[in-house]
């Protein structure tokens, strides 16, 4: 809650206001935070739901045996991965107040991250030239939109990465800044999971089921 006071000044002086703003609520962002994960997970949740439902009706198309490159999955989900160690790296420093670690970690997590994204996108644009877009069958459409949001989510995960880097190396690293890398690492992690369960089910099932 944001309060204007006025002090009385003078006659023939222009009245001076004084903003006063409340502290803001401890964890009241890290519960807000939360609740939305909780609401992704309820989005991703309905898109497993529907692959698995759908995920078998291949309308006399390619099947996931015939489309996926199991060894390529494999080194886009170690991306992914080692993106998630190199953050927590980077929470570690943040703690020490080690500022410059704290920025060169959270490259190193962007870098990997653009990789895994730069493979997604391979992956999609060779199924297209192969016939195999999200039109040609329900299981392509269900796979390229829980494989795609997932894809999203990451891409609006590195441009918060960048946007808070900057503000790092301009700020610091002050409470506000560390709550938002809290806020980043908790979002970071979930979308880890929810890849070990796209590649668990969609791609390893999909193709030794």
């Amino acid at each position: 809650m944001t309060e204007f006071t006025n002090h009385t000044v003078r006659e023939g002086q222009a009245p001076t206001f004084y903003l006063k703003e409340e502290h803001h609520p401890e964890g009241s962002t890290m519960l807000g935070f939360w609740l939305y994960l909780m609401s992704d997970c309820l989005i991703f949740a309905v898109l497993f739901a529907t692959h698995g439902v759908l995920g078998r009706n291949f309308a006399a198309g390619p099947s996931p045996a015939d489309l996926f490159d199991l060894p390529l999955v494999a080194v886009n989900t170690s991306m992914l991965l080692f993106s998630s160690i190199t953050y927590g790296f980077a929470m570690l420093e943040m703690e020490k107040a080690n500022r410059n670690s704290t920025l060169a970690w959270m490259a190193v997590t962007a870098l990997f991250g653009i990789a895994f994204v730069g493979l997604e996108l391979y992956e999609f644009a060779h199924m297209i030239h192969e016939g195999a877009g999200p039109q040609r069958s329900a299981f392509l459409s269900s796979f390229f939109t829980l494989v795609g949001t997932h894809g999203l989510h990451v891409t609006s995960g590195i441009v918060w990465m960048f946007v808070l880097m900057a503000q790092v190396a301009k700020h610091g690293l002050i409470v506000e800044n560390k709550r938002r890398l809290m806020c980043l690492s908790m979002f970071w992690h979930f979308l880890d999971v929810v890849w070990i369960g796209v590649f668990s089910f969609v791609y390893l099932m999909g193709v030794l089921g």
